[in-house]
């Protein structure tokens, strides 16, 4: 087998992989095994290109060393964050290794175009080369600075308020026709002196815009922000594997892409948002005087552990529907522990997932498996949602727009429209938060407080927990 059979057969086999990969990570209950074949493709993909390139290296020895640095301050890097990083700091995380991408794709454009001076055809500067080079340089300069806004908002370094500049829209807008005027000359310049100037400039606009693109977005839609840099991270890959001439990263971009580009569309249909206006909208930021803050709902009653354990003993049927407030509590294994007890006990237990509850597509169903809570017993919204007039006790822990009915009784609400679980329809709903001084992620006052089948159980949500176990 020649060496370029070799590499082609090892990159199909790759991408069938990693298409297997994303066909596990869609349920619960075979992610793990998607992982393991993600990690059996990359693991191939890797040997084979380095493989491959280690035997048209002109200094093996120092290009066996270079590659050999790279693999280990990677690795090292991925097992130090593996092992430290919280669940919690997950969406962040994420954030944070999809600006990498962007940095990836921005460098490569950089290296195609200053080592290949000559290009591709008749010792001249290939125009469809370059445009590669130009549109992956963008992509990848949107991704790495839209990503490191969207790990500075999450991990609350910078403040999740929307900037609203004055013709924001606007702006983003000059900047996307500047880079379409940049791109034409750009590819048809010849030789590094005549390109060098307008890629500079690409650069500095993809950055500028990447930045400003997610400032300008609200905490409330990060769940959106983080999966839509997913996508683009996906399309910058794409697109430094067309500079690079490699199959493989082109077919692994796409998948990424477009699977980033599906889950942005969930998440605004969980929102009932548009992509377009999570772009330009802003949400998140302080509500008006017309949104939910204005209403007087009453007052709220609050309750003890004590008497939420004997709430449980008397229930046939409990739903429990988790929040980011669960994960900021590291609440997740005693709740895991509570759920096992009263199965055991014989009670009906369920999660009702919000396709957006915590802070990025999936937040909620990682926690839940890192505490091992049956698969069987975790649901999503639409699966449960016409459920809760048949429950007796649901426990919202650390959960606030995502059970807000302000979403369906408030056409004022700057929530309005969006999907929430119907909580408020079941026997009795016991609402784990912190204190009644802390408002949604959305910045949104929750009546369901306020019923009269609600009462509030206020305190740190793991201790809470553990204080309902001890009672049992």
């Amino acid at each position: 087998m020649t060496e370029a059979s070799f590499q082609t057969v090892a990159y199909m086999l790759a991408a069938l992989l990693f298409i297997l990969a994303l066909a596990g990570l869609s349920q619960q209950k075979t992610a793990k095994r998607g992982n393991f074949l993600g990690i059996a493709g990359m693991a191939i993909a890797l040997v084979a290109t380095i493989g491959v390139a280690l035997l048209h290296a002109d200094a093996l020895l120092v290009s066996a060393g270079l590659m050999a640095c790279a693999i280990v301050l990677g690795g090292a890097f991925g097992v130090y964050k593996a092992r430290h990083v919280q669940m919690t700091e997950m969406p962040q995380l994420v954030a944070l290794l999809h600006c990498f991408v962007g940095a990836a794709a921005v460098l490569v454009g950089f290296n195609s175009f200053l080592m290949e001076p000559g290009g591709y055809f008749d010792g001249q500067m290939n125009i469809y080369h370059l445009g590669e080079v130009g549109l992956a340089i963008f992509i990848g300069g949107v991704t790495f600075t839209g990503s490191i806004v969207a790990n500075l908002k999450l991990s609350a370094k910078i403040s999740g308020k929307p900037l609203t500049l004055p013709g924001r829209n606007l702006l983003n807008l000059a900047m996307i026709i500047g880079y379409i005027a940049l791109i034409v000359p750009f590819g048809m310049s010849t030789g590094v002196e005549g390109g060098l100037p307008y890629l500079i400039a690409i650069t500095v606009i993809s950055l500028v815009l990447g930045a400003h693109l997610v400032l300008a977005i609200g905490g409330g839609d990060m769940p959106v922000v983080v999966s839509m840099l997913n996508s683009y991270s996906g399309w910058a890959a794409a697109m430094a594997g067309f500079t690079l001439g490699n199959d493989l990263l082109i077919v692994t971009g796409a998948l990424v892409g477009s699977s980033g580009a599906y889950l942005s569309y969930i998440m605004c249909q969980g929102m009932n948002r548009s992509f377009t206006s999570v772009i330009l909208g802003g949400f998140g930021d302080t509500p008006s005087k017309g949104s939910g803050e204005a209403h007087d709902y009453g007052e709220h009653t609050e309750t003890t552990a004590e008497e939420v354990a004997q709430m449980l003993k008397d229930a046939k049927t409990v739903m429990i529907t988790p929040g980011y407030g669960m994960a900021v509590a590291q609440a997740q294994f005693p709740v895991a522990d509570l759920t096992r007890k009263l199965i055991s006990e014989g009670v009906d237990v369920k999660f009702g997932i919000h396709p957006v509850a915590g802070r990025m597509p999936g937040h909620m169903n990682v926690l839940l498996a890192e505490a091992k809570v049956p698969y069987e017993a975790v649901y999503e919204m639409d699966e449960v949602n016409d459920d809760f007039e048949d429950v007796d006790v649901v426990l919202v822990i650390g959960a606030n727009d995502t059970v807000n009915p302000a979403a369906e009784t408030e056409p004022d609400s700057p929530i309005a429209g969006m999907p929430v679980l119907r909580v408020w329809n079941a026997g009795k709903v016991i609402v784990f938060k912190r204190s009644m001084g802390n408002a949604g992620y959305a910045g949104v006052q929750n009546p369901l407080f306020f019923n009269e089948n609600t009462d509030m159980l206020l305190g740190d949500a793991k201790d809470s927990v553990d204080k309902i176990i001890a009672a049992l």
